[in-house]
């Protein structure tokens, strides 16, 4: 049965674990903060699924437990930095606050992160940036899993990327997305639930369709939007690997392996939304646009046209109320990493959340 937790007291058990695998005290509550904030955007694939993976690559040397970036060029407005095998997170998070420092001195900044890891959703730092008064593009590349275009082997990470701009009084709009019909992640997920996957999402390790989550994780992701999505793809390698000297294409590891450099490299543009335009008269012109958007008559069937980032909120503020459900699996992964740690688990949340099954379609 699923178990049903608050969001702050899962936050402190994911601190207070990764701390004792040696992580500072501000960089583990910010990896806490980073898988609790996807788990209350109703994105599971990214959260407490991933914790097992990031305290086994530190447990052995894969990912260094205190981040010690090194600044490897400084050209004032371009910052490339070595990770150094750090927590993704931790990088990223320090990325965005370079990033926005030099775009205000600059107008626009781009910060290259090399030899890092998997840093969960991309979507929590961009809009740390669209916060600051940033327009703001981030770039990742990840471990092989679509083929190339016509190919049957996997090559291509999913390679994620998210924007984020300011939109006044609604609030940050924001899109994060991964490159293939869905994020790996949401096949692990659907694995622990024990559920089978929607027909287009995955092939087989021969590259026939399959809808079974194991083999599909064994298989290959397939691209969003047919060839096109392994276009794109392919040319996020290009800036968030080939660009800042990171790994790319096949000798990127992912973060489930529990071994390996990951080699995983990041590219954040930042414009400083001041270098351009009236901060007002910006955020002004970004709520009509919003607004005409919103005003959309709806298709049969929908309810209500939302903007990119809107779902994400809105399910937030249910969940910081209701409590965030945890899979049986996922549960047990996170049963193992507290009799290890001597760190309690999460005590039951008073009102127990729906379980995916039973919210409303």
């Amino acid at each position: 049965m699923p178990h049903t937790v608050g969001a702050a007291d899962l936050l402190g058990f994911v601190a207070a674990t990764t701390e004792a695998h040696g992580v500072p005290s501000a960089d583990a509550r910010l990896l806490a903060d980073t898988l609790v904030t996807a788990e209350l955007w109703g994105h599971p694939s990214h959260g407490m699924l991933r914790l097992p993976w990031y305290l086994s690559r530190i447990e052995s040397g894969a990912t260094s437990a205190v981040a010690a970036p090194e600044i490897v060029t400084d050209n004032g407005a371009v910052l490339v930095v070595d990770g150094r095998d750090g927590l993704g997170q931790v990088l990223t998070d320090r990325a965005v606050t370079w990033g926005v420092e030099r775009a205000r001195q600059h107008g626009i900044s781009a910060v290259a992160v090399r030899n890092s890891g998997h840093f969960g959703t991309a979507a929590y730092f961009t809009r740390k940036a669209a916060e600051q008064g940033c327009v703001a593009l981030l770039a990742t590349n990840a471990s092989p899993a679509m083929a190339p275009w016509g190919g049957r082997e996997k090559r291509i990470g999913t390679n994620p990327w998210s924007i984020a701009a300011p939109g006044g009084r609604h609030g940050t709009v924001v899109m994060d997305i991964a490159n293939t019909a869905v994020a790996r992640g949401k096949i692990y997920h659907a694995r622990e639930r024990g559920a089978p996957i929607p027909e287009g999402w995955a092939a087989d390790i021969d590259g026939v369709p399959t809808t079974d989550p194991r083999r599909a994780i064994e298989g290959l992701i397939l691209p969003m939007a047919g060839h096109k999505g392994y276009a794109i793809s392919f040319m996020f390698d290009v800036l968030a690997g080939v660009l800042t000297g990171s790994a790319f294409g096949s000798s990127v590891v992912g973060p489930y392996h529990p071994t390996g450099r990951s080699g995983v490299g990041h590219l954040l543009i930042c414009v400083d939304i001041r270098s351009m335009a009236d901060p007002a008269e910006f955020e002004a012109r970004m709520e009509a646009l919003i607004e005409e958007t919103k005003s959309t008559p709806a298709a049969p069937g929908t309810a209500e046209i939302l903007v990119p980032g809107e779902p994400e909120i809105r399910t937030a503020e249910r969940l910081r109320t209701e409590g965030i459900t945890v899979v049986d699996d996922t549960w047990a992964a996170l049963t193992r990493i507290a009799d290890a740690t001597a760190v309690p688990l999460p005590a039951p949340a008073s009102t127990p959340a729906p379980t995916p099954e039973e919210l409303p379609a």
